[in-house]
């Protein structure tokens, strides 16, 4: 087979995404948030946590500590026991705790809409970073995700063992506008279709467009 070229693969991943868009109509964050921070406190709870058990457990959350200088004030221990179901709670404690000082000392509370400044965040990588960018701010960004990366892998858009230098192949293909709206729909083809043991290729929209080896059978 001779070597996908740059322009090819440009194309074949616009026709991706037109084919997942027209699968999942529906394709959106999972999150529920109302405000850039809500959105970067449940991000950061999602961590190795379905996006199901954080919806469950951030209502109440946010109620208590509705402001950066609310959860800056929060006593790590009622913190941990009020987030305990998501897993690594002592490690997310930390986080809450360190990124929401940092917003206080730093921003004066205020969730900055520039990734370098959320990066700097304790707890907050780029992945985080580009879901608050995407969705409470509009900006154009591609958050990698584990069903991201499986999922690009598979369909041959990038390859590698680091979810950075995934991200930074992915912005090279993807079609610009549509980075956001590409992470929605490779992540409900994760979860829906194209999932990790036995995915159920017979079905998928964009099988024609696939080159993985692998493919399950009828």
């Amino acid at each position: 087979m001779p070597r996908e070229t740059t322009a090819a693969k440009q194309a074949r991943a616009r026709k991706i995404l037109d084919g997942l868009q027209h699968a999942y109509p529906d394709a959106k964050i999972a999150l529920d948030f109302k405000t850039p921070l809500q959105l970067l406190i449940a991000t950061i709870l999602s961590a190795q946590c379905t996006d199901e058990r954080v919806n469950m457990v951030t209502p109440g959350l946010f109620k208590t500590y509705p402001t950066a200088q609310a959860l800056a004030r929060a006593k790590p221990a009622k913190l941990e026991k009020e987030i305990r179901s998501t897993g690594f709670f002592r490690a997310k404690t930390r986080s809450l705790l360190g990124m929401a000082r940092a917003l206080v000392e730093r921003h004066a509370g205020e969730v900055p809409r520039d990734r370098d400044a959320l990066v700097e965040l304790p707890g907050v990588g780029l992945k985080t970073a580009n879901v608050v960018l995407g969705n409470a701010f509009g900006v154009d960004a591609l958050a990698v995700d584990t069903h991201v990366f499986r999922v690009s892998q598979r369909l041959a858009l990038a390859k590698s063992e680091n979810a950075t230098e995934i991200h930074d192949q992915l912005v090279q293909i993807l079609p610009k506008g549509r980075l956001t709206q590409g992470t929605h729909l490779l992540i409900i083809h994760g979860r829906r279709t194209c999932v990790a043991r036995k995915p159920a290729c017979p079905v998928c929209a964009v099988r024609a467009l696939c080159p993985w080896p692998d493919k399950t059978r009828a």
